[in-house]
């Protein structure tokens, strides 16, 4: 071997321990201090190659129309697939119409460039089964697209998936009208993308846009990756009600990346159920190890929010965010007839704007105890922001409240300015460590 060689194995070699020295001073951890998994660095997307046959629906039947119903053409390719031993259902470019649809174990979906898989704006197109939503398991209407015990489902490709929602939006704000008491689900309107008790499971490429309600519900599934993907609803000139961009619901290991979310509702809220017995009821859950990362955010009430139907929330880490016109940065939704407990939540590395930093207040809407005579206590600790250049109206949105608990807060390396409200409110959280924090120009700790 010749020096030349000898001198570029040295330089490779140097090169790798300060790499490993690095990686060794600053680990990639979970806010509890555990370590991250290689899973969540793994962002292939999906090869429809290698997932079994290719079922082009235009093949088996399907016409490109978008002004016919085409539900039931569509479903039974999705049969045809799962009775085959598994594949690939491939939209083609052009506009389907359907109601519900429901994968089968070693299904999947794939939309190619130009494709519109539409949802009809007739609910009777969507039947009621039995399913999960605003932290409740009963009886509501599927979703455009089911996925329920589908291990390893994947949707892929360029396409569109569209909720055709201006009908359910325009119904929703009418009865909203005649009765401002109604909740979400008195007016009857779909999610678009369902998928439950599934494992391995990865959405990326497409776009989800215009859901009638919320867009992208994940209930009791483990290792999750949405990646890629432009999520979308209008704020005006009809606000698309509570169509949240990703809700997650009692899972664990999530990892959302490389995304955009622009809705009329929270981009990214934790579920679990609610209730004053609602960690006593099976159906519920926490979510645990939840990564939310290089995504960009256009208008949405919160970029990131625990509740309202929220137990338990371990590992929640926001970072590398952009953030613009967000109504909430971090929203602490606090149910005061909900025993709930959010714990290891980091918000870092963020850039943009929104009305407030940090929002903690109770949530009282549909406020139900259901007979309890005491109301539970709820808990936020071990809360970190770092890192982030910002601008708000109002830092630090929060109350005093004997109701919920709010402990273990790090602010550190902020530089923000607030045009209303630039206090930050140390007396309400229990061992509140401030380290290099500037608001309006000024160093305050």
């Amino acid at each position: 071997m010749n020096l030349k060689n000898l001198k570029f194995l040295a330089v490779i070699f140097f090169a790798v321990l300060v790499q490993l020295n690095a990686s060794a001073q600053n680990p990639d951890l979970f806010p509890d201090g555990t370590p991250i998994p290689d899973w969540f660095r793994q962002i292939d997307k999906p090869d429809i190659s290698r997932l079994g046959q290719n079922y082009r629906i235009t093949d088996h039947g399907v016409a490109n129309d978008s002004t016919v119903i085409q539900t039931e053409k569509i479903q039974a390719v999705i049969d045809n697939a799962h009775q085959g031993g598994g594949g690939v259902v491939v939209i083609p470019a052009g506009t389907y119409l359907s109601g519900s649809l429901f994968f089968k174990p070693g299904t999947h979906l794939h939309l190619e460039e130009g494709a519109i898989l539409k949802g009809s704006d007739d609910i009777s197109n969507f039947p009621v089964v039995m399913t999960r939503i605003e932290g409740q398991t009963l009886k509501y209407f599927a979703a455009l697209i089911n996925a329920d015990n589908v291990d390893g489902f994947t949707i892929s490709g360029n396409g569109i998936i569209d909720g055709n929602g201006l009908r359910y939006w325009k119904a929703f704000w009418l009865r909203r009208d005649w009765n401002p008491a109604c909740t979400n689900m008195d007016e009857q309107r779909p999610r678009l993308v369902y998928i439950s008790n599934s494992k391995d499971v990865t959405i990326s490429g497409v776009y989800l846009q215009n859901s009638p309600f919320w867009t992208t519900h994940l209930y009791k599934c483990e290792n999750v990756k949405l990646l890629d993907l432009h999520i979308l609803s209008p704020e005006k000139p009809v606000k698309a009600p509570s169509t949240d961009a990703v809700d997650i619901d009692a899972c664990t290991n999530v990892l959302i990346k490389n995304c955009y979310m622009s809705v009329n509702d929270d981009a990214v809220a934790l579920k679990g159920g609610k209730g004053p017995t609602a960690d006593q009821d099976p159906n519920n859950g926490g979510n645990r190890n939840i990564i939310i990362e290089d995504c960009v955010y256009g208008f949405c009430h919160g970029a990131l929010t625990l509740g309202s139907e929220s137990i338990y929330n371990h590992n929640i880490v926001l970072r590398r965010i952009q953030v613009d016109h967000a109504q909430r940065l971090l929203w602490l939704k606090m149910r005061p007839d909900t025993p709930q407990n959010y714990e290891y939540i980091t918000v870092e590395d963020i850039t943009g704007n929104a009305s407030n930093f940090i929002y903690i207040q109770p949530w009282t809407q549909f406020f139900d105890l259901k007979g309890r005579t005491d109301i539970p206590m709820s808990y936020a600790t071990n809360v970190t922001m770092r890192n982030i250049e910002f601008e708000c109206t109002t830092v630090f949105n929060v109350s005093s409240s004997d109701q919920y608990v709010l402990k273990d807060f790090t602010f550190e390396n902020l530089n923000i300015k607030a045009t209303k409200e630039p206090e930050i409110h140390a007396e309400y959280v229990e061992n509140f460590k401030l380290d290099n924090v500037t608001v309006n120009g000024k160093k305050i700790y």
